[in-house]
């Protein structure tokens, strides 16, 4: 096949599944090419070898990408937010020649305007398109800081649903990332017979080097401690304070939580620890990628956490499967489908969302785990990756979806 990935975000952004499924797919045969934007995540700042022009060529890691211009921002203003990623689904939808000669469009959607250009190609007797749906829409925006403190917003999303209906009806086949979610797609429009789900992948490299950090770090195996680490965006979304609240009942149990990471809700948290006194919650500064296997080899356990909105219920953060492959079993507080994952396979503890009490409980199970039966938890996570969440089961997964597209296409 000849396959086109729209997707607004790709390296050098911290953009795994668009990139890995590339790869994955030029490993199987296939040509690929890429309609991205200029890279300004995660801060809203274009990258510094970077400079905006309307149309940028580029070879990136053997892949042949085109840049499209975009209005770089990541921050909680909701205009500026809101002009971010319209800007991207109007200048992408320019570049419909880049598009010419692909089989099928596989379209990266964290936010539906990046379906605009192939959706608008479609009812012009284009290419069809595959939707991978990252983020519901609009919940995901009204449902947010930005929604809530903004009414233009809210009004904004509501006109948005008749044309989300649309590229919902419009795709030949759409991907959500959990089972809650592909049941929320088709009430929304989706077609049964065409939607599905396939779980996303953790980034495997860190797996990978997660062992010889260790080694190098010459852990102690046998030490009382218990190390729980939460790596990723700081938000407001995330919950933490009740991590923070929970983890302050064990500080006399050595029994460690560590934030890693950046947000808009940092200095909030930090306040918070600083008031009340807590003295077993680190914070750490974000890491880049490379660092990461450094991070899960000083962890016995990482924390998985979301508000509980309905919108959450069909979705599985990108660090649990990072986790997952690292060999890392998961506190989660995220209720749904992550929360059923979980339990099922038995790689880590739940607790009910913003419940101090049940997020504390949950931690003091992970603690008073013994060293085999932490070793038994590490090993089951593995495995659980391994056959329901790698990157060769999914890209194959979403492989086969393309070929059926493009061979309905080739019969049409």
């Amino acid at each position: 096949m000849h396959v086109l990935i729209v997707t607004q975000y790709f390296a050098p952004e911290d953009a795994g599944i668009p990139l890995g499924l590339a790869h994955g797919l030029i490993e199987a045969g296939h040509e690929v090419r890429v309609l991205t934007g200029f890279p300004n995540y995660p801060h809203g700042r274009l990258f510094d070898e970077y400079r905006l022009s309307w149309r940028q060529r580029e070879n990136v890691q053997g892949i042949d990408v085109l840049r499209v211009p975009l209005y770089p921002d990541h921050s909680q203003n909701p205009a500026r937010r809101i002009a971010n990623y319209l800007s991207f689904g109007a200048s992408s939808a320019t570049a419909r020649r880049f598009a010419a000669g692909a089989d099928v469009v596989y379209v990266y959607a964290t936010q539906m305007t990046a379906g605009f250009g192939p959706w608008l190609w479609r009812l012009l007797g284009g290419t069809p398109y595959l939707l991978h749906v990252q983020d519901l829409w609009p919940d995901s925006i009204t449902g947010s800081t930005i929604g809530e403190s903004s009414g233009t917003v809210r009004k904004l999303t509501a006109l948005m649903e008749p044309w989300l209906k649309s590229v919902y009806r419009h795709a030949s086949a759409v991907v959500g990332i959990a089972p809650s979610m592909v049941d929320a797609l088709i009430e929304r429009g989706s077609a049964p017979e065409r939607t599905t789900y396939v779980f996303n992948w953790g980034d495997e490299d860190i797996a990978a080097a997660r062992e010889e950090a260790m080694a190098a770090a010459r852990r102690s195996a046998d030490r009382a401690a218990t190390e729980v680490v939460y790596a990723g965006n700081i938000g407001d979304l995330q919950d933490l304070p009740t991590a923070v609240l929970a983890a302050q009942t064990l500080q006399h149990d050595d029994f460690r939580l560590h934030l890693v990471g950046d947000g808009v809700a940092v200095e909030a948290l930090q306040r918070l620890v600083r008031e009340r006194g807590i003295t077993n919650v680190t914070f750490h500064p974000g890491v880049p990628r490379e660092q990461m296997p450094e991070v899960y080899a000083a962890a016995d356990f990482s924390l998985v956490t979301l508000k509980d909105l309905p919108i959450f219920h069909g979705t599985i953060p990108s660090k649990f499967q990072s986790s997952m492959a690292s060999g890392v079993p998961v506190i989660t507080t995220v209720q749904g489908d992550l929360r059923g994952i979980v339990e099922e396979f038995g790689v880590g503890f739940t607790a009910d969302a913003e419940n101090v009490a049940a997020l504390s409980a949950a931690f003091r199970r992970a603690h008073e785990l013994n060293l085999s039966e932490r070793k038994s938890m590490a090993a089951r996570a593995q495995t659980a990756y391994r056959d329901q969440f790698s990157r060769e089961a999914a890209v194959s997964n979403i492989e086969n979806i393309l070929l059926q597209v493009s061979a309905r296409k080739a019969t049409s």
